[in-house]
């Protein structure tokens, strides 16, 4: 009898057992052995509490610093977005490590070393953690951006020729073709509006919908409009739900978050399994030879084959999500941003409109006519600079690693404030605050290792000269048909959820203008 019980009770020993290793690795003595190993290298950091890290004097620091909005248009917004960085940096130096949750990271600035933190010699040492991997679970995923290792070497394979070459340039058909349906929107909302006012921003994320439907998953925005919708909606509940992570055994509890989560999951895979079912029935019937040359035709030609890391079903539709939601909002933020700029800096926009005038004449852009359009890439590049989507960088190490005369631990991650290194007056001069396009006249500059907008290295942006074209093409019609003056109503106060966005949106006054008024 005895014998038997002590079978019985044994595996369910094993499993208590293993647990509170688990616990007590991950919560104790993995936090005291990167906490040494910092410390003897002269790098310290504000005192965590248990279990909840440093996680409650960022909170209250971002209430503070976001309860009010901006007096006035003014760019110096590091200090709005990332307290912290500006508190912690003062009293502990530009190095300096603090915990989210039990989750240890390491604020860098140094670009030399950044450089070598995200270039190829480490992209196979270091990737997403575990709680950005398990708090955008049913998000994104398993799609690229949460990708580690061999695997994402595999995806960023598999997806990255949807966004190069001459696939790119056969999607300025509809780049265009979208931008003028915009255009006439526009006409038709300023007409309607008291005194020409639009909120800009969101007629650019229907926009930026449409051509992301239209290009890599042959959808309208109807349906591609009901998928961002409940996506944009997943974001901040997951945001929400993930804040509570660092709690062991958290995501196993019934939450308020939970249900809605999993019933907004639902959704996007349906409307994701119609699109995907009506690619598949027409080979099954003949229509077509192949799945299509789009993104998503590539994803369901890879779950035929045999490979290692071959795509499922499930991977193709996380997939989906992952650049539904960044080819969407990334770029609907960098277009509502440098909008703003333009209305607000009239100067830039008329020297922006005369060059689009200039290269493409009174048509729309073609695809020889995108390098000749230097101001307006310096324009696009300052916005990026001043207001980059993803404001931070974060990865960890997954073995010990030497950075310069560094040594990172492993489960140390790397935090790196993109938007304070963009901001930074010893990089970029005393104007750091100031909307100046000049500053990107010699491509050296615009392209050295202190401007992180799309990441740097392997792992950076893979929809990178996708984003530039798509707004280069909206931006050069739109100054063509519009003059953009800021809105009375305009309240400046840019917030951060996941992305950077103005929190009231951002109305503007449009001037239809007439073709010939654009000469320069």
């Amino acid at each position: 009898m005895a014998l038997a019980a002590a079978a019985l009770y044994a595996p369910a020993l094993l499993l208590l057992g293993a647990a509170s290793w688990i616990i007590l690795s991950t919560y104790f003595l993995t936090p005291r052995r990167i906490r040494r190993a910092m410390e003897k290298q002269g790098i310290t950091g504000p005192k965590p509490r248990f279990l909840h890290g440093n996680l409650p004097e960022v909170a209250a620091l971002l209430s503070k610093s976001t309860s009010v909005d901006v007096p006035s248009v003014d760019h110096d917004i590091v200090g709005r977005l990332l307290p912290h960085y500006l508190l912690w940096s003062r009293i502990y130096g530009k190095r300096f490590v603090f915990w989210y949750g039990n989750e240890p990271r390491l604020c860098l600035t140094d670009t030399d070393l950044i450089k070598e933190f995200l270039s190829a010699k480490c992209v196979q040492l270091s990737g997403k953690s575990w709680l950005q991997r398990q708090g955008s679970k049913h998000f994104i995923g398993q799609g690229l951006l949460m990708a580690n290792g061999e695997k994402w070497f595999h995806q960023r394979h598999v997806v990255a020729p949807a966004f190069m070459g001459e696939k790119l340039k056969s999607h300025m058909g509809y780049m265009v073709e979208c931008t003028m349906r915009t255009i006439a929107a526009l006409r038709a909302a300023a007409e309607a509006a008291a005194n020409n006012e639009v909120e800009i921003g969101e007629h650019l994320t229907r926009l930026t919908g449409d051509i992301i439907s239209r290009t890599e998953f042959d959808s309208s925005y109807d349906k591609g409009k009901q998928i961002f919708h409940h996506l944009t909606r997943l974001q901040r509940f997951t945001a929400q739900s993930s804040r509570h992570l660092w709690i062991p055994g958290s995501r196993f509890f019934p939450s308020k978050f939970r249900m809605e989560i999993m019933s907004l999951k639902q959704k996007v895979d349906k409307l994701l399994m119609e699109i995907i079912d009506s690619r598949r029935e027409g080979m099954e019937i003949g229509r077509s030879s192949s799945y299509g040359r789009d993104l998503l035709g590539m994803l369901l030609a890879e779950t035929h084959k045999k490979a290692a890391f071959s795509y499922t079903l499930r991977m193709v539709m996380d997939e989906c999500k992952t650049f539904f939601f960044a080819g969407h909002e990334t770029s609907a933020l960098l277009l509502t941003w440098t909008i703003m700029l333009l209305a607000t800096n009239p100067e830039w926009q008329s020297k922006a409109r005369a060059e689009v005038h200039r290269v493409c004449g009174h048509d729309p852009p073609a695809a020889d006519h995108l390098p000749r359009l230097t101001l307006l890439q310096m324009i696009i590049n300052e916005s990026l600079r001043l207001y980059p989507p993803a404001t931070l960088l974060p990865r960890m190490a997954f073995e010990d690693m030497k950075l310069g005369e560094l040594h990172i631990p492993k489960g140390l991650s790397i935090w790196i404030p993109v938007l304070a290194i963009h901001h930074d007056k010893n990089i970029w001069g005393k104007d750091a605050n100031v909307f100046n396009p000049e500053r990107f006249a010699t491509r050296s500059f615009a392209m050295t290792r202190h401007f992180l907008p799309f990441a740097s290295g392997p792992r950076n942006c893979v929809g990178q000269a996708y984003a530039m074209m798509e707004a280069k093409v909206i931006l050069a019609m739109l100054l063509s048909n519009f003059n953009f003056a800021i809105s009375k109503n305009y309240r400046h106060a840019p917030v951060n959820v996941l992305t950077l966005r103005p929190k009231h949106g951002v109305p503007v006054y449009l001037t239809p203008l007439e073709k010939t008024s654009i000469d320069p």
